[in-house]
C-alpha cells in the first residue's frame, strides 16, 4: 500500500539525517494521499541506521494504523492537525535541529534580518504561545498541532513554511515530503544567521519590507523569476 509514498518519505527521513537535522532517532518526516486521506510517517524510535522504506507507517485521519509493524511517530497527531488544517501541504517534518530549538527555548520568533530569510519565509517564522498544563495532559500532541494552526491563522502556511514551538522546536512543510526536509534545513540555518546577527549587533533592525518583498516573489508567485521552473517547497 502507497509504496511510492513510503519511499518518498522514507528518503525524506534519510535526508534529514544526512543534511545533519537529526541525531539518534530525533525527528521525523511524513506524506499524505490526498485522494484516500492516508498519511505515511516515520515509525517510533526506528534507528536510523536500521531502517527500511518499508518500515514506513501508514495511519488514516484518526491516527489508526492501516499498515505497518511498527507503532507511528509520537508526533503523528500533530502532523494529522496540519494536513486536515492545510489542504496545500503535502508533507511535514519535525526536528530538534540546534539553532530552531534555541529560539524555541528562548520563546522567541526568528526574525527576517537580510535576504536569505526571505528568499524563503515572508516575513519572520513565528514562535508558537506555551500550552497549558491542561493541553499537554489531555492531548499533548494534538494541542501542539493546534497551537501552531492558532499561530498561523488567517496567513498561507506555504508563505511561511515553518514554525518553532516554545519551549520544543521546530516543525516545517512543504508541497511533498522532500520539499518539508528543505524548509526545515532553511529553516535551521536561517535560524543560525539570526543567533550571529543579533550577537554581534543586539540593535540590529529587520530586512526593509520592500527588499523583504523583492527577494520573496522574485522566488514564489505568479511573477517569479529565480531559476529554471517552480521550485516544489
Amino acid at each position: 500500500m502507497l509504496e511510492k509514498l513510503k519511499q518518498e518519505v522514507y528518503d525524506a527521513n534519510m535526508d534529514l539525517q544526512r543534511k545533519g537535522m537529526v541525531i539518534y532517532t530525533w525527528g521525523n518526516v511524513s506524506g499524505i494521499d490526498r485522494e484516500k486521506q492516508l498519511v505515511v510517517i516515520k515509525p517510533s524510535g526506528v534507528d536510523y541506521d536500521t531502517m527500511k522504506a518499508e518500515d514506513m507507517v501508514v495511519v488514516d485521519f484518526d491516527g489508526n494504523v492501516v499498515e505497518g509493524h511498527y507503532k507511528p511517530s509520537s508526533d503523528t497527531a500533530t502532523h494529522i492537525a496540519l494536513y486536515k488544517a492545510y489542504p496545500q501541504i503535502g508533507g511535514v517534518v519535525h526536528t530538534h535541529s540546534t539553532f530552531a530549538v534555541t529560539f524555541a527555548q528562548a520563546g522567541m520568533s526568528i526574525p527576517a534580518f537580510g535576504t536569505t530569510h526571505a528568499d524563503y519565509f515572508y516575513g519572520d517564522v513565528p514562535c508558537t504561545r506555551e500550552l497549558t498544563a491542561e493541553e499537554i495532559d489531555e492531548a499533548y500532541e494534538l494541542n501542539t498541532g493546534k497551537v501552531i494552526i492558532e499561530t498561523i491563522g488567517d496567513k498561507d502556511p506555504l508563505e511561511i513554511p515553518g514554525i518553532v514551538v516554545k519551549n520544543h522546536g521546530p516543525f516545517a512543510w512543504g508541497k511533498t515530503p522532500a520539499g518539508s526536509v528543505y524548509n526545515a534545513v532553511v529553516l535551521d540555518k536561517v535560524a543560525e544567521m539570526a543567533y550571529y546577527t543579533m550577537t554581534l549587533n543586539p540593535r540590529v533592525e529587520r530586512v526593509s519590507q520592500y527588499l523583504l518583498d523583492k527577494h520573496y516573489f522574485r522566488k514564489h508567485g505568479a511573477n517569479a523569476y529565480y531559476g529554471q521552473g517552480s521550485e516544489d517547497h
